[in-house]
């Protein structure tokens, strides 16, 4: 699977990072940032999911 974010839509609020601290962490700039750009973990989809603004898209 391939891992992005948006970074506009992003609102820093770390519910990635704390769901799947493998693929996200936060930045210094307060917003999330992928650790890779593709994963085979499920944990990238469920974050995705529970991301408030859709900032993350799982392909």
């Amino acid at each position: 699977m391939k891992v992005s974010i948006d970074k506009d839509a992003c609102i820093g609020c770390g519910v990635c990072a704390s769901i799947c601290p493998d693929v996200f962490e936060m930045g210094d700039d307060g917003k999330a940032r992928t650790l890779v750009e593709e994963t085979d973990l499920e944990c990238a989809q469920e974050a995705a999911d529970s991301c408030p603004t859709s900032a993350i898209t799982v392909e």
